[in-house]
């Protein structure tokens, strides 16, 4: 190895050590943000899709987060039980259900996502507009070369952002 690569590699390893603190320090920050309102991340990640995206089939939740079928129907029972959401049948398929925000989850999101989008821009604060731009396109640009590398280059190009 030469001195050139073997400087690249210490840079490299410097900059996982970042990466890897300065992530610890935002999502444990983010955490108990979440936890201060009573909630587990994954029934917030769950309110915060239905919240901003509408509504979805419980199989895609599951997916989408990576929890099992058993513990998703765990947590949107719950959810249902507080009165936050409820099942609404798929038309034209008696098998699936949407999950779906209710009034009174609807109002309570209201209430704690801005307070938790503002603590997200308060832990971003110390960087520009410009550097977050900067930042997001290389965190892309990393991605995208690893899934490239893995062979799931061409998948990327055919949806939507899968890194954004």
């Amino acid at each position: 190895m030469t001195e050139r690569d073997a400087e690249g590699q210490a840079l490299d390893l410097r900059l996982i050590r970042v990466m890897r603190n300065m992530a610890s320090a935002l999502f444990g920050s983010l955490e108990r943000d979440i936890d201060s309102y009573g909630l587990s991340a994954e029934t917030f990640q769950i309110l915060e899709l239905l919240y901003n995206k509408g509504p979805h089939p419980i199989q895609k939740i599951s997916d989408k987060f990576s929890i099992p079928s058993g513990s998703i129907t765990y947590v949107v029972d719950k959810l249902e039980k507080k009165g936050y959401v409820e099942r609404l049948p798929i038309p034209g398929d008696r098998r699936k259900t949407n999950v779906t925000l209710t009034g009174e989850g609807r109002s309570y999101f209201d209430n704690i996502f801005p307070k938790h989008a503002q603590t997200i821009s308060d832990n971003l604060s110390f960087a520009t507009d410009e550097e977050k731009l900067e930042l997001i396109a290389v965190l892309k640009k990393i991605g995208y070369g690893i899934s490239d590398r893995q062979g799931k280059g061409n998948e990327n190009e055919n949806r939507s952002d899968p890194l954004s």
